[in-house]
């Protein structure tokens, strides 16, 4: 009886469609399922655009806000600046004020106002460059006359500083005008 059983089995028509399996279904019940090495590529290829994307995104945001970042610096340097000078307005406007006719006074306040300036410029960095009797230095100097018949002592020294020049932390941001011996 049992090869009776068998043969009807094999003969019983299925009872529905999804009782049918074909070759691929059989595949795709194995216990070690085969992918195709194109698919594989495929999809390693969209996974790498996506991390690409992002990294580009990434990068753009970093750029942006480190611009952001430095045209802050340079709003709050620029603030800092002008916070540390407005001091020395209010006193040019206390001097404009006075209706003092004693010119010893007025000279005396300007040169207060004067040094008042400098200290504050100072405390942001900024230094005079020193000419009276240096070397004469491309660096620091620019010449702007020659002066001829000064003596070997004087030659290649600073005679006179026609305009004072500065320093900003250490970097120069104006020459100063000298005339040199020659």
């Amino acid at each position: 009886m049992k090869e009776e059983e068998i043969k009807d089995n094999d003969l019983k028509e299925p009872k529905d469609l999804n009782d049918i399996k074909d070759v691929k279904d059989v595949k795709e019940d194995s216990d070690t399922p085969e992918q195709d090495p194109l698919d594989i590529a495929l999809a390693e290829i969209e996974k790498l655009k996506e991390q690409a994307l992002y990294k580009q995104a990434e990068f753009e945001n970093y750029r942006k806000r480190t611009l952001k970042e430095k045209a802050d610096l340079v709003l709050a340097g620029g603030e800092k600046t002008i916070t540390a000078i407005l001091p020395v307005m209010d006193d040019f406007e206390r001097a404009l004020a006075d209706k003092s006719d004693d010119p010893n006074a007025i000279r005396e306040g300007m040169s207060l106002i004067y040094q008042k300036l400098l200290k504050t410029l100072e405390g942001l960095g900024v230094k005079k460059i020193e000419t009276e009797g240096a070397d004469f230095d491309v660096d620091y100097h620019e010449s702007v006359a020659l002066v001829p018949g000064m003596g070997e002592d004087k030659k290649g020294k600073v005679i006179d500083c026609v305009q004072t020049g500065y320093t900003l932390n250490d970097k120069v941001i104006r020459f100063a005008k000298v005339a040199v011996g020659q």
